[in-house]
């Protein structure tokens, strides 16, 4: 009898501290409260994971850019494309790199003239000129651009034409990396090499050749501000025939070259 009650007191502890054991209460709020949390921060992750990827490999490239000429342009490449499968007409593609050496001071500061005259001093944004774009525009039905030789080198090397928020962001994020990483004199070059100077022709190089028949240096100081005149809309005007507007935009950048001097664009 002794033995029974034993056996059953310690079956029935045993019992007690299973339920015991079991009805102890299970911390699930708070897990759940957790894993919300990292459902909601997980989006953000992977966003901030892929840049982190993707940035030291556009950095790669522009430095390896600072040296190497560029052998094609995001512009290049879809005009090239247009003209393949029918959407554009046109003569044939036409691209050449010339090394800054055998380009011209007077074809450089043509474009500096025409298209970014503070070029030299700001860094790769011309706060001026945009408030006066802003406020042009607020008055005017006419739309007027602000960007400098430094965007107008991102966006024709990385991006794509048209006018998007999107796009805007991903040119000023590549414009800063540009300023830091190359030159002044090497964003020209390579803005001079890629620019378009006519419907399909890309860079100073293959401009001279199509509309003049010469190679870059033997280019005259008219010949050159008209190439540079044309660059605002170069699928619209022609260097080789150039409108009454054409002739008097390129006599008024001759004209701001003088002003401007050789020495504006000494990078010594």
């Amino acid at each position: 009898m002794a033995g029974y009650a034993a056996l059953h007191f310690k079956f029935t502890s045993s019992n007690m501290a299973r339920k015991t054991t079991t009805s102890s209460p299970r911390r699930a709020k708070p897990r759940t409260a957790a894993k919300k949390h990292a459902a909601s921060g997980g989006p953000l992750r992977r966003v901030l994971h892929v840049v982190g990827w993707i940035l030291p490999g556009i950095v790669a490239v522009i430095l390896i850019l600072r040296f190497v000429p560029p052998p094609t342009s995001a512009f290049i490449i879809t005009c090239q494309a247009e003209r393949m499968l029918g959407l554009a007409s046109g003569p044939a593609v036409m691209h050449e790199w010339t090394p800054m050496r055998r380009i011209p001071r007077h074809m450089a500061l043509a474009v500096v003239a025409a298209e970014d005259q503070n070029f030299p001093n700001h860094f790769g944004f011309d706060v001026d000129a945009i408030a006066r774009a802003v406020e042009h525009n607020k008055k005017s039905q006419s739309v007027r651009g602000a960007s400098t030789i430094s965007q107008q080198t991102a966006k024709n090397l990385f991006l794509w034409s048209g006018r998007s928020y999107v796009r805007k962001g991903l040119e000023a994020g590549l414009t800063v990396l540009i300023e830091l990483l190359w030159s002044k004199e090497r964003i020209l070059e390579v803005y001079l090499n890629i620019a378009e100077f006519g419907n399909g022709t890309y860079g100073v190089g293959a401009a001279a050749k199509r509309f003049f028949g010469k190679t870059p240096a033997g280019l005259t100081t008219r010949e050159a501000a008209l190439l540079a005149s044309v660059l605002p809309n170069p699928k619209r005007f022609s260097a080789a025939r150039p409108s009454s507007y054409l002739l008097q935009r390129a006599h008024w950048v001759q004209t701001q070259m003088k002003q401007l001097g050789p020495n504006h664009i000494d990078w010594r």
